[in-house]
């Protein structure tokens, strides 16, 4: 099992990459993202884990240009999620969605280079239908999850109403 690559964030905010021996930049740690490479962003001084903080950091600067992917509503709707008590689920949930996206993305590109005898709007039509029903499945199970950790609450209702 390969090692994970240490990146130590100085109080200045420079990132060093221990592997290398040199500063890098975020783009830098963008690529390494890209590159799928295993890494984690300690804190210099106290060892903390920030790779999180990073991640976001470059998040937020990519949003910042050109076409941004995540709308105002919708990180609104996910900032509304912190201290809910759903937020638990919405990582994971979130996790999963994107997975099954990505999937999908690889079926397509697969079935989109042997599009031998089959129309391109057919082949959307088959895809977007079984899209549908791998986002139903999975919002269903995040439903049933979601509804058995609500039962198994403390003081939690009963299915028959009373408590």
């Amino acid at each position: 099992m390969a090692q994970v690559r240490i990146i130590k964030k100085y109080p200045n905010r420079r990132l060093y990459d221990t592997e290398i021996s040199s500063y890098i930049t975020l783009e830098e740690v963008r690529q390494l993202v890209l590159d799928g490479d295993h890494f984690e962003v300690r804190d210099a001084k106290t060892g903390e884990d920030l790779t999180r903080t990073v991640l976001l950091q470059i998040i937020a600067e990519h949003e910042g240009h050109g076409q941004p992917m995540f709308t105002t509503q919708l990180l609104s709707q996910v900032i509304r999620f912190y201290g809910d008590s759903m937020q638990g689920f919405m990582g994971s949930y979130l996790e999963k969605s994107l997975q099954i996206f990505l999937e999908q993305q690889g079926k397509f590109r697969s079935q989109l280079s042997n599009l031998l005898g089959q129309t391109p709007w057919s082949m959307l039509n088959d895809m977007t239908e079984r899209n549908l029903d791998l986002w139903k499945s999975v919002q269903d199970n995040f439903l049933k999850t979601a509804a058995a950790s609500a039962h198994a609450q403390p003081g939690a209702a009963k299915k028959d109403g009373k408590p």
